[in-house]
């Protein structure tokens, strides 16, 4: 559903096709929240139109390059869009850290091990960050206010993503992740 959702709210800003579309995608960095699968996108499209959300327009041929189809939203497609942006906003967030089926397992592994794995994960977090920074810099003046809240919100989570992960990374470098009785610090603020 969601990729239908991001194609129609594509459609709904131009005519594009679908390697536009596509790069749109990367450009605003929907790689950080949802899957960006060439076949996916490409079925999705094939579906709609299919469907009547979305009709051709007009083909485009560069000289050495394949002949691209750009789609524009049908009337069908803009009511079709208000139900997918509707029944979106209505999803539950579910949250499955992958980390959480490792970490009760942790007590018996290499600290030091899973010490450095950590710093991997600490480093993605930070060029997240960077990358949401950078992002929101580059596209302050050009996107709806929306777009860089998400932008603001990706930061914030890979933010507090990272001092959790350097808190049980502290917490593997002195090889406490067996202990017992001795809660670590937490401001609940």
């Amino acid at each position: 559903m969601s990729m239908k959702l991001v194609i129609l709210g594509l459609l709904m800003e131009a005519n594009r096709h679908t390697y536009d579309i596509r790069q749109t995608m990367k450009e605003r960095g929907m790689n950080n929240y949802m899957k960006l699968q060439d076949g996916s996108l490409y079925y999705a499209m094939d579906q709609l139109r299919k469907d009547g959300h979305v009709e051709a327009l007009e083909v485009v041929r560069d000289t050495n390059r394949p002949e691209k189809t750009v789609f524009r939203i049908t009337e069908a497609g803009k009511v079709k869009f208000q139900e997918l942006l509707i029944e979106q906003l209505h999803e539950d967030f579910k949250h499955y850290h992958p980390l959480y089926v490792a970490l009760p397992f942790t007590v018996h592994g290499d600290q030091a091990k899973i010490a450095d794995i950590l710093e991997n994960k600490i480093m993605a977090q930070r060029m997240l960050m960077n990358k949401m920074r950078s992002l929101y810099e580059e596209h302050r003046s050009i996107v709806p206010r929306v777009i860089l809240q998400m932008m603001i919100g990706t930061y914030k989570r890979a933010f507090s993503e990272m001092k959790w992960l350097e808190q049980l990374q502290k917490d593997a470098r002195e090889g406490r992740l067996q202990e017992r009785n001795a809660p670590p610090e937490v401001d609940w603020d």
